[in-house]
């Protein structure tokens, strides 16, 4: 039986029994995994190397606290774009279009372009960096190869969506084990750990890097895939009973998907504090951060970090294609190519390589540019959601909309504090 058939036969028992309690089945949500997992790999992208590298080898412990609210403002976003997707059947940009004046859509688009081009380099120079490590290849080289693999793995569409689902799945096991043995390697101060997850710390010093981690993590593209990809797992003509039990499920792969990655990001810091601030070492680029955990944690530490940042490269390359696409054809109902749109979006990737820019600046530098994207795409999933005569009965709830609106205010909080730290300011 095929998924789609699976998904209807389960709807259908869901509506013979509605208003009756059951216990949900393990073989009835598993059709339903996978759309999350193709979000997350945006949230533990280069990007969130590259910020949470610094962060940890910068401030220790001390920034573990942006990672945990993130996740929580992630999660919750993200379940509301997944049910934006579910009721209306359309993408979050696709509504933009919808409901927005021609010049505002149009603006909207530039944003959500300009973030996907910060997401993109982030992700294709990590993955180019990661094929350099393991193999010494030229970073020209090694970007041409991402490309290509990135095109293999989009190729997996004329086997089907769960193809594409299956292989960026596997790519996010290879991270996750990774970090395992990252950590089993360094020996971290748990304690430490415990103490910075639940109370924040923030300075001048450290806004720019919190900033990046927020962006890197909490990013604009993933709010417009979420909402297009769910549309996998729906029937062609789904019923208001079908519909909130899809949502159900779409929050159980979202809690599963992105505490993942919030576990693997943690990682990251914690293995960066363990290893470098601990030992009073600045690490200035991915390379010296390979290169100075082989001596320090050996051989093994030096090659599962480099597989798991080619794994995080590819993963997320191939989805940011995916958000792309239905970003373009949301806002502007132009249908290109997957892969003509990938050879396009290589190119800014492949000019940073070519000029040798440092990759840890020019990674942080992209999840700020993201973060400042951000309130373009939240504010009008909020709006949206909590409209009646868009969403009907499925609308957020008065809690839900409370929470929405402090993750937007507190997104533009931190923008401010960057700006007015960008321009000299101190607190």
């Amino acid at each position: 039986m095929s998924p789609q058939e699976v998904i209807t036969t389960t709807f259908e028992k869901i509506k013979d029994t509605a208003g009756t309690v059951r216990k949900v089945r393990w073989r009835e949500v598993v059709p339903y995994m996978g759309p999350a997992f193709l979000v997350s790999v945006g949230y533990m992208d280069p990007g969130n190397w590259g910020t949470n590298i610094e962060g940890g080898s910068r401030f220790g412990y001390k920034l573990l606290w942006v990672l945990l609210v993130s996740n929580l403002m992630a999660i919750l976003l993200q379940t509301m774009s997944a049910r934006l997707g579910i009721v209306t059947g359309k993408s979050l940009a696709a509504n933009c279009r919808e409901h927005y004046s021609k010049g505002t859509n149009f603006f909207l688009w530039l944003m959500a372009e300009a973030a996907m081009m910060a997401t993109d380099i982030a992700e294709f120079l990590g993955a180019a960096i990661g094929f350099y490590i393991l193999f010494g290849i030229p970073m020209f080289t090694a970007g041409l190869l991402t490309g290509v693999v990135v095109f293999l793995i989009l190729g997996l569409y004329r086997f089907g969506y769960r193809s594409v689902e299956y292989a960026i799945i596997s790519l996010v096991a290879i991270i996750g084990f990774a970090y395992v043995v990252e950590i089993f390697l360094a020996k971290p101060d748990w304690s430490l750990v415990g103490y910075h997850t639940f109370v924040p710390q923030l300075s001048s010093e450290s806004i720019f890097v919190a900033m990046g981690m927020l962006g890197a993590t909490v990013m604009p593209h993933n709010l417009f895939l979420h909402s297009g990809i769910i549309q996998t797992r729906m029937t062609s003509d789904p019923t208001a009973v079908q519909k909130k039990k899809l949502f159900r499920f779409a929050v159980l792969d979202s809690l599963f998907a992105l505490n993942m990655s919030w576990l693997v990001n943690s990682a990251m810091i914690i293995m960066s504090a363990a290893v470098f601030f601990t030992n009073g070492i600045q690490v200035d680029s991915i390379q010296d951060a390979h290169r100075t955990l082989e001596p320090l944690l050996g051989s093994l530490s030096s090659y599962a970090f480099a597989i798991a940042l080619l794994a995080a490269g590819l993963s997320s390359s191939t989805t940011g294609t995916m958000a792309g696409q239905i970003v373009l054809e949301g806002f502007l109902k132009i249908k290109i190519s997957l892969w003509l749109r990938r050879f396009v979006t290589m190119i800014p990737a492949l000019v940073v390589i070519a000029l040798g820019l440092n990759e840890i600046d020019v990674l942080v530098l992209s999840q700020v540019v993201l973060s400042m994207q951000l309130p373009f795409s939240i504010i009008p999933l909020i709006v949206f959601t909590m409209r009646g005569d868009i969403m009907g009965e499925l609308k957020n709830g008065r809690i839900t909309n409370v929470l929405a609106i402090a993750c937007a205010v507190f997104v533009i909080g931190l923008n401010v504090l960057l700006l007015f730290q960008f321009f000299g300011g101190e607190f």
